[in-house]
Parts: structure tokens; C-alpha cells; sequence
């Protein structure tokens, strides 16, 4: 389940980034980004007002973790700018490479209070197919 969600995902975030690098195309990349992260909150909003529940902020949370949101504001402007440049494929390719690489490292680590997965020498296997498919798309 949890798998075909993951990959859910990855088809939401093609679409996104299309949509996004359309709209930054348009009015600009700034204005975009803007745009598309107030409409993200107003659809949240609207969530929250539908549950009902009570919102309710831990005081214990580490203020680095309320980040996310400019992290977020990051990854939309580069994404728009890279579309524009690279197009849809080698966008989300190189984006995938780096999530991958960062994740591998996170897990590795322990980083952010999650929980240590150590590397495995196998999984270079992946990482090679991975970067020699992006080559292969860099190059023709």
C-alpha cells in the first residue's frame, strides 16, 4: 500500500512541476511561486476547517522543523527554473538522483532524529543504473 503510494507521489510531483513550470513560464517565476504556494495553503485551510479538529502545536517541536514551508519555496523555484531550461524528464531525473543521494545519507546517518539504515554496498547497483540513465538523457 504504502509502496503505491509512494509512487502516487511521484506521479503527482510530474504533474505539479509541469503546472508550476507552465504558470512560471507565463507570469514569471516569483509570482508563480507565490501563487502556487497561496493556493496550497487556502486547499490546506480548507482541510483543517473540514475535520474540525483542534489544532494543536506541540511546545516541545524543534523550530527547525517548521522549515519544511521554505524548503518547499526553495524546491518550487528550482524546479521552475530547471523546467524551463532542462524540460520535464531531465528535471525530475536530476531531482530524483539528488533526493536519492540525500535520502541515502539521511538514512545512513540517523540525520533530522530518524532512525539509522545503514548503507549497503548493493544499492551502488541502483545508484549507478540510475546515473547512467541520466547520462544517457543528458547526452541525447
Amino acid at each position: 500500500m504504502y509502496k503505491v503510494g509512494a509512487i502516487f507521489t511521484g506521479v503527482i510531483i510530474a504533474i505539479m512541476i509541469s503546472l508550476n513550470g507552465m504558470l512560471a513560464n507565463g507570469i514569471g517565476n516569483y509570482l508563480a511561486v507565490f501563487i502556487i504556494h497561496i493556493t496550497g495553503a487556502v486547499g490546506v485551510l480548507m482541510f483543517l476547517m473540514m475535520s474540525k479538529k483542534k489544532i494543536n502545536i506541540k511546545k516541545h517541536i524543534p523550530l527547525y522543523l517548521f522549515s519544511g514551508g521554505a524548503l518547499g519555496v526553495i524546491i518550487v523555484i528550482f524546479n521552475n527554473l530547471c523546467f524551463k531550461y532542462l524540460g520535464m524528464s531531465l528535471t525530475l531525473s536530476l531531482g530524483l538522483a539528488g533526493q536519492s543521494i540525500a535520502a541515502c545519507i539521511i538514512d545512513h546517518f540517523g540525520l533530522f532524529g530518524m532512525n539509522t539504515h545503514k548503507f549497503q554496498k548493493e544499492k551502488l547497483i541502483g545508484y549507478g543504473v540510475v546515473i547512467g540513465g541520466i547520462v544517457v538523457m543528458t547526452v541525447f
